[in-house]
């Protein structure tokens, strides 16, 4: 089951990248939900209205490492732009009867030239001021 999971997920970024929504709406369950920094817990269909924009600004996924256990799996990958920009994440996936079930999405740091970007210091709005 372990590579049949990163077959999937393997897929589910060409798809992405190849801005293919059908082929996306086939990996994802129907109970699928979709959680980042910027969406709670969002079901599949407010994922499409929400989240799924023309990907054509992604030049490529170059996924770093996937870790398979059970029904579960971090995958760790850098986004290149077409601008030049880039960025690397992490994505938790569950998966249920064949499909992603839940992802869960850690934004990483923007990178340039092979290097983390620094980013500001800001504290989170719900602690109080040193």
């Amino acid at each position: 089951m372990p590579e049949h999971h990163e077959y999937l997920i393997r897929n589910l970024f060409a798809a992405y990248l190849a801005n293919d929504r059908q082929q996306v709406s086939a990996v994802l369950a129907d109970e699928f939900r979709f959680t980042s920094p910027f969406d709670d817990d969002l079901d599949k269909a407010t994922y499409f209205e929400r989240c799924w924009k023309d990907t054509g600004w992604i030049a490529r996924h170059d996924i770093e490492r996937i870790f398979v256990r059970g029904d579960e799996a971090f995958v760790t990958y850098l986004c290149l732009a077409t601008d030049g920009r880039s960025f690397r994440n992490t994505e938790f996936f569950t998966f249920a009867g064949g499909k992603v079930r839940r992802i869960e999405v850690y934004f990483g740091a923007a990178r340039q030239d092979g290097r983390f970007l620094p980013q500001p210091r800001e504290r989170p709005a719900q602690l109080p001021p040193e």
